[in-house]
């Protein structure tokens, strides 16, 4: 990225020599991502993170569809990201209808619930890939399937499939052809890449319209100054957890499962948050019985452990509990629950570590 920070910084729209090489920078890196998410690099539309692209997406699709005869009608889960419910809130409030599927006790939803609440103004379908907060991996090939069988048998487009894949890039394919989505939201944040940087797959058949207006860039979907470096970065990050992928799926499988087991086996009362099997290498959710989580997370930082309790984007909320949590039917759990997110550089030892940090911290 450096290069492109502080050499080669010119605007990649302009016409003259140092900005063709900023413009060839952008064009290599949509088809280095492109040949990942294998689909067209037109495809490719950058923007500034997850949560823009989400916004972009349900948006945007809002926008091509709504008319005073037709009301577009959204399908959507009741633990998805802030970036995903409140833009539905919104598009509710502008007089859109939104159906929230409950998940089961895993966080989970079935293809057959999605199936049974689609209708005929049903335009989109937004489930996300892997859970930011419990790490459970929704049957994202399932639900695209069964959506396209609904589409050819009434011979109709829509409903599209919107996935937010932020959280499960650097474990689980991102095959657009074989999950079967139309949309798809990734995040460089999320991937070790830099931040303030991400991308809306877009297939050629949405019909979609732009919320940012300007110069007319990414397609006219996304108005504004492509930010090469960061651009340049997020390709790098993209390729790096691709080839990765296998390695770091195993590995972590192996220490996160030892992390579960471990943690149980010290605090009898706790209970996993998530589903078990189906679930991210990278991700520990534990409810522990009448913990006071923020507090917990604040103690566990003086001893060296970073930890959460709800999603990141809740903590500037009065009400911080997770949400996800509560969803579960675990309503207790909701304000007790901590998550541990491992890493490139988690190794077993942390793990010990991690457990007797919460031996001095939960008594």
């Amino acid at each position: 990225m450096e290069k492109y920070q502080s050499v080669s910084f010119a605007n990649p729209s302009a016409l003259y020599k140092e900005a063709l090489v900023n413009k060839e920078a952008v064009r290599e890196s949509r088809e280095k991502i492109a040949e990942v998410l294998n689909c067209r690099k037109e495809e490719v539309v950058f923007t500034s993170g997850g949560t823009e692209g989400n916004n972009l997406a349900l948006l945007g699709v809002f926008e091509a569809h709504k008319n005073k005869d037709f009301t577009p009608h959204f399908i959507t889960t009741n633990v998805e990201h802030p970036s995903i419910l409140e833009v539905f809130k919104e598009i509710e409030r502008r007089g859109g209808e939104v159906t929230y599927l409950t998940v089961n006790e895993a966080g989970l939803i079935s293809s057959k619930n999605v199936l049974a609440s689609i209708k005929t103004n049903t335009v989109l379908v937004s489930v996300m890939y892997a859970n930011n907060e419990i790490g459970s991996i929704e049957p994202i090939r399932e639900i695209g399937k069964v959506i396209k069988d609904w589409r050819q048998k009434n011979q109709t487009e829509l409903p599209y499939f919107h996935t937010d894949a932020c959280q499960a890039v650097l474990y689980l394919t991102i095959d657009v052809l074989k999950l079967g989505v139309d949309l798809l939201t990734l995040d460089g944040i999320k991937i070790y890449g830099p931040k303030g940087v991400g991308l809306l797959c877009v297939k050629n058949n949405v019909k979609i319209s732009p919320y940012l207006f300007g110069g007319g860039q990414e397609k006219g979907l996304r108005s504004g100054t492509e930010n090469v470096p960061a651009i340049v970065g997020l390709a790098f990050a993209i390729e790096k957890a691709d080839s990765l992928r296998d390695s770091e799926t195993f590995r972590l499988t192996q220490i996160r499962d030892y992390g579960i087991e471990s943690i149980l086996k010290s605090f009898p009362n706790s209970t996993l948050n998530g589903e078990k099997e189906n679930r991210l290498p990278n991700n520990i959710n534990i409810c522990f019985t009448r913990l006071d989580s923020e507090f917990a997370v604040i103690s566990l930082d003086v001893l060296g452990i970073s930890a959460s309790y709800s999603s990141s984007c809740r903590t500037l909320k009065d009400d911080s509990s997770s949400y996800v949590v509560g969803n579960l039917g675990k309503r207790d759990c909701a304000l007790s629950s901590l998550r541990f997110t491992l890493g490139r550089e988690t190794k077993k030892a942390d793990i010990e570590s991690l457990v007797e940090a919460l031996k001095q911290v939960i008594k």
